[in-house]
């Protein structure tokens, strides 16, 4: 601005070194407005990484609960029936024919012939017996015998006597009808001694004990002079032997109620033993007891067992294998299932992966796998091992199955082979 120009507006114009000063003030401001613009922008570009950082951790945050909420099951898918299904069932082998032998006649045992293991034919001596009572009783009853002989030969001879004297009419009517009664007197005198003097020979004759029947002496009970009792009463501890069949050999099993109208007669059956390892032996069901026991709510069946060569003993726990025909119904693993307040339950997955609690009726239980009657059409997808807080409508995810480790490689080498070169 010109002088002229400062005196008509009445202002002094400035020293040089006042303009200078003005003009540093002038730069400072300006400086200091660029440095608080600066600051400003850092902290606007600060706050919003703050705030997209929260954003983004927000998200991640919900993504990873929404992840950790979801349910991960394993499904399976009920199948049919079709295979046919075995029973396994504990029995105990049993002779054929197993019974005590015991003593008929009393008295002293004289000597024995046969030991435990021995097998025996029918009819075969097992031991001998000293009956000097039952002898000395039966040489009385055949000494009375005699006496009863002797008066029927005398009543006899009376008769015929009595008989001629009455043609004659020198004896009543009435002493011959006496005499015939003293003659049938005698003659059934003599009946009776016949008859006493019979039953003491048999009763002798039990002084040998013979095997009723053929097999193995499985239990000797008595040795020489030893005091043997009449009749025993049949009992195992008052025995003399024990004697088994040992082919066939017979098994007793209890069949639950659920599976008893599927055991028939002649059905085949394998019966093992945990001490014959690989061993299997073939029988079949000889009868079946036809009714349910109250109790066990089982029905008796007995397996006849062949045993040519003596392999098993009788006495031996074995398992009963009894293959049963199919009953065409769905069967499910038991590890679908569920037990509640309801009943047992199963949970099946939807199309759109949401669970539906059923409610089933089971049948018969196969250990590991159990037939089901009612409640699933056999294409639901059935959750394995659904835990107890499953809930109806839970959405849930199916997890893929994983393939099994191949245990060969492209050059088909086992890896462990592979491995080691």
């Amino acid at each position: 601005m010109s002088q002229e120009r400062h005196s008509q507006l009445g202002i002094h114009p400035l020293d040089p070194g006042e303009a200078g000063e003005l003009l540093k003030r002038r730069q400072i401001v300006r400086r200091t407005r660029l440095i608080v613009i600066i600051v400003l922008v850092l902290l606007a570009v600060g706050a919003a990484r703050t705030v997209i950082s929260r954003v983004f951790n927000a998200r991640e945050l919900q993504a990873g609960t929404t992840e950790r909420a979801r349910q991960y099951v394993k499904t399976a898918i009920a199948k049919s029936s079709d295979a046919t299904q075995t029973l396994s069932l504990p029995g105990t082998l049993q002779g054929y024919v197993q019974s005590p032998i015991s003593a008929r006649a009393g008295g002293y045992l004289k000597r024995w012939h046969k030991d435990i293991g021995a097998r025996v034919e029918k009819g075969e001596l097992l031991a001998e017996l000293d009956t000097p009572e039952i002898d000395q009783q039966l040489s009385q009853a055949v000494a009375a015998r005699q006496q009863a002989a002797s008066s029927l030969e005398l009543a006899k001879s009376t008769v015929d006597r009595w008989e001629a004297l009455r043609k004659k009419d020198a004896v009543s009517q009435q002493e011959l009808d006496e005499r015939r009664s003293g003659y049938s007197q005698a003659r059934s005198n003599l009946a009776a001694a016949d008859a006493n003097v019979e039953r003491l020979r048999q009763v002798e004759g039990f002084k040998r004990i013979v095997a009723p029947f053929a097999g193995v002496i499985t239990r000797r009970n008595v040795d020489v002079g030893d005091l043997v009792d009449p009749g025993a009463g049949g009992g195992a501890a008052r025995a003399l032997f024990m004697l088994s069949q040992t082919d066939p050999l017979r098994v007793y099993i209890n069949v639950p109620q659920s599976y008893s109208n599927l055991i028939k007669q002649g059905q085949k059956v394998v019966v093992t033993q945990a001490e014959l390892r690989g061993q299997k032996f073939d029988g079949k069901v000889a009868r079946t007891a036809a009714s349910i026991d109250t109790t066990t709510r089982t029905m008796q069946v007995e397996v006849s067992l062949p045993n040519p060569d003596g392999a098993l003993m009788p006495g031996a726990f074995v398992q009963v294998a009894l293959p049963l025909k199919p009953s065409g119904a769905l069967v499910v693993s038991t590890d679908v299932l569920l037990f509640r307040r309801d009943g047992a339950m199963v949970a099946a997955v939807d199309a759109g992966n949401k669970i539906r609690l059923k409610r089933v009726q089971l049948g018969r239980n196969f250990g590991q796998t159990v037939e089901v009657l009612e409640g699933i059409n056999g294409d639901e997808r059935l959750i394995l091992n659904p835990s107890d807080s499953v809930a109806e409508g839970d959405e849930v995810s199916v997890a893929a199955e994983t393939a099994a480790p191949k245990d060969k490689d492209k050059d088909g080498k086992p890896a462990a082979e592979k491995a080691k070169s």
